[in-house]
């Protein structure tokens, strides 16, 4: 099912190379889901991950800040591999 994803941090974090910017959703139960997508390049050389997380929260801010971790945990360990 495509549920709408609602951005909460208006302005992406930058990490490197890498635009991260955090989503959350309502779910049927009143709880929140998190997403987050990490962006880099531009023009036809950009690249945008996406990562939907399966945990639950209580609040929209909740969603959005665990979805932000994540995106700046990941392009760390990016950074760092090369």
């Amino acid at each position: 099912m495509n549920r709408p994803f609602y951005p909460v941090i208006a302005t992406p974090t930058i990490i490197g190379k890498y635009r991260i910017a955090a989503c959350y959703t309502p779910s049927v139960t009143g709880r929140y889901h998190a997403q987050v997508s990490i962006a880099s390049g531009s023009g036809s050389t950009s690249t945008d991950r996406v990562m939907r997380f399966v945990d639950d929260f209580s609040t929209q801010d909740a969603a959005a800040q665990y979805a932000l971790a994540q995106g700046i945990d990941w392009a760390h360990t990016a950074l760092r591999m090369h």
